[in-house]
């Protein structure tokens, strides 16, 4: 049998994950929560569009709309441009620091994101660039949580330096 798959939870048809695979699941899942924990404040667009409607008007439903669009846009956006980024900035970062990988997957999610929202019709760059502008913040602050899960672990290639940045002469880096 392949590698993961040996033991008796192969024999109930069960594959364990490798913890690379792990620690992307957890990443994804932290990343997704501190996106929506950022839409705790909703962007401006969204506020104008609740109150474009006059009050007493009996099709001003909007604001109860807000309900489902804000997890909507939140979920749809972690699907179709965290999550990917989150993938490719790790790929494109390994075995480089932290930072680069966080850079590499902004990079990506701003590729993503101007693609997904021209895609969704907005083909104009003056009405793109404010809810782009919004999206990667937000997203950017997810992308942190996704790359503080996926920094270098013990064992890595860059283990071998101390919290102080000097070296760890006791473990020293693998080369």
């Amino acid at each position: 049998m392949g590698e993961g798959t040996d033991g008796p939870t192969a024999r109930a048809g069960i594959v364990s994950a490798s913890p690379s695979a792990l620690r992307h699941l957890g990443a994804m899942h932290l990343s997704g929560a501190i996106l929506l924990l950022t839409f705790l404040v909703p962007p401006l667009w969204m506020l104008d569009a609740a109150y474009a409607t006059p009050p007493g008007d009996p099709t001003a439903d909007t604001p109860f709309v807000l309900l489902f669009t804000v997890p909507l846009a939140c979920a749809s956006f972690h699907v179709l441009v965290q999550i990917p980024a989150g993938f490719l900035g790790d790929w494109l970062g390994r075995s480089r620091t932290t930072l680069v990988r966080y850079g590499s997957a902004v990079a990506v999610a701003s590729a993503l994101s101007l693609l997904l929202f021209w895609g969704l019709g907005w083909n104009s760059w003056g009405s793109i660039l404010p809810a782009w502008a919004v999206a990667m913040v937000r997203g950017s602050l997810g992308l942190v949580g996704y790359m503080w899960v996926m920094r270098a672990q013990p064992g890595s290639v860059r283990h071998g330096w101390t919290l102080t940045g000097r070296p760890d002469l006791q473990n020293p880096p693998v080369r």
